[in-house]
């Protein structure tokens, strides 16, 4: 979660197309999303495109095909491959990040996400750590990371595991005791994951932060601070030597709760101040060493009359506003006339999982309030905004796999890639590029 500083300054069938393949917008689904969308005047703008009306009521998805990525605006990252790799021919990704940042007065593009250890076919009930990409070109050559002079003879490109608790002294944490593998009484066996990082690069330094994911002793989101460059060595910031940010709020039946914080967060930096953006609508200013959080506040928002599950919480200002990314499933069922009904509120009988989403609302202050959520793209939920080295704006993508469309089983084996889309802006909304 960033904004225009250390970046660039501006005044997730087959694969996409790119360096792996493509996807015709023919093979999208045709909805009916037009005939639920308000008959309002869409709003214009003299700096781009018209805002599309919102599907009413409030709570609505937009599912038109026009805000899919498509051939003609994104691309799947030609990310080097891992020796795991070598069988699928790219690399399974999750919840994967993108961006560009001005180092020794030269683009730097990173690239990340959440991947699966080597033999296990998702990221549970273990994996084996983050491993960075980095490029002079959103286009390429992406390259692993070079960690060989921190760890010789090691996997190339990561940059930190649960493995590397060996790596702990008296004065550095490198892996603290929660975010270690352990194993339990037989049901899963060995267990830790470590769920969709985010690294930025702010006041000359390298900051990575990420969520211990389900399996884990402890599951919540932490921070690392590189002690060299974006290729580490990387160790855990003191406010999270003993448990991740905030307090126990609980998840899922089968996960005690006295295990669970917030999950999925990320960074905000803005001049020479940084805020961590949490799940569960909260955020706080970390401390100018960025080693502890202050007090976590909720952002101002305008809920749907039934709040859902949202997840990937990311901030990106960009024309003088802040704009407030959330990943929300979308829900199919009828309408009482029979027709199509696409929802982000969970209350409607017969629904089923449609797409994973990426909605956004628009502040002027990072605290809010926000305006009502809209949907900037279908399926490319749990990602973040950026700007390459040229201006162009650009959201991320993975097409998630657990549910829904890329579920399904003559998608699922193209899903979770490391993909970029290009965005458009209004005047104050983005979106998808529309053709």
């Amino acid at each position: 979660m960033t904004r225009l500083g250390d970046q660039l300054p501006l005044g997730r069938r087959s694969l996409l197309a790119g360096a792996t393949g493509a996807l015709g917008i023919a093979a999208l689904p045709v909805t009916s999303a037009s005939a639920t969308a308000s008959a309002a005047t869409p709003a214009t703008s003299a700096r781009g495109p018209a805002n599309w009306p919102d599907p009413q009521p409030y709570g609505r998805a937009d599912p038109r095909p026009q805000l899919w990525p498509r051939e003609d605006n994104s691309f799947v990252l030609d990310l080097e491959l891992r020796p795991r790799d070598e069988e699928l021919g790219r690399v399974w990704m999750r919840d994967t990040y993108v961006n560009c940042f001005v180092v020794d007065g030269r683009p730097l593009y990173v690239a990340t996400g959440t991947t699966n250890a080597e033999g296990l076919p998702g990221p549970g009930p273990y994996n084996d750590g983050i491993f960075v990409w980095t490029a002079r070109s959103l286009k390429g050559p992406w390259k692993l990371a070079d960690t060989s002079k921190i760890r010789p003879g090691a996997d190339k490109g990561k940059v930190w595991s649960p493995e590397f608790v060996t790596e702990n002294t008296a004065g550095r944490t490198v892996v603290a005791p929660w975010q270690e593998w352990w194993e339990d009484d037989g049901q899963f066996g060995k267990r830790g994951n470590v769920w969709a990082p985010e690294i930025h690069y702010f006041q000359g330094k390298w900051y990575i932060v990420a969520c211990m994911g389900d399996h884990s002793k402890k599951v919540g989101t932490f921070t690392l601070i590189s002690e060299g460059g974006v290729e580490g060595p990387y160790r855990v910031a003191k406010g999270n030597l003993e448990k991740p940010y905030g307090e126990t709020v609980g998840g899922p039946d089968w996960i005690d709760p006295t295990v669970y914080f917030h999950i999925d967060g990320g960074m905000f930096t803005e001049g020479k101040k940084a805020w961590l953006i949490l799940h569960n609508h909260l955020y706080a200013r970390y401390s100018d060493d960025l080693e502890t959080i202050e007090t976590l506040a909720e952002f101002k928002e305008t809920p749907w009359g039934v709040e859902p599950y949202l997840e990937g919480a990311y901030v990106f200002k960009y024309g003088k506003k802040y704009h407030l990314l959330l990943a929300a499933w979308d829900w199919t069922s009828l309408d009482a006339d029979g027709s199509p009904r696409y929802s982000y509120e969970p209350d409607q009988g017969g629904r089923k999982q449609y797409q994973y989403d990426t909605v956004v609302a628009v502040a002027d202050k990072l605290e809010g309030p926000y305006s009502e959520r809209y949907t900037a793209g279908v399926g490319i939920g749990h990602n973040n905004f950026f700007t390459d080295h040229t201006g162009q704006l650009w959201g991320t993508f993975f097409l998630n796999p657990a549910g829904g469309y890329y579920s399904n089983t003559s998608r699922v084996d193209d899903a979770a890639v490391s993909g970029v889309v290009k965005l458009e802006y209004t005047g104050d909304r983005l979106y998808v590029k529309r053709p």
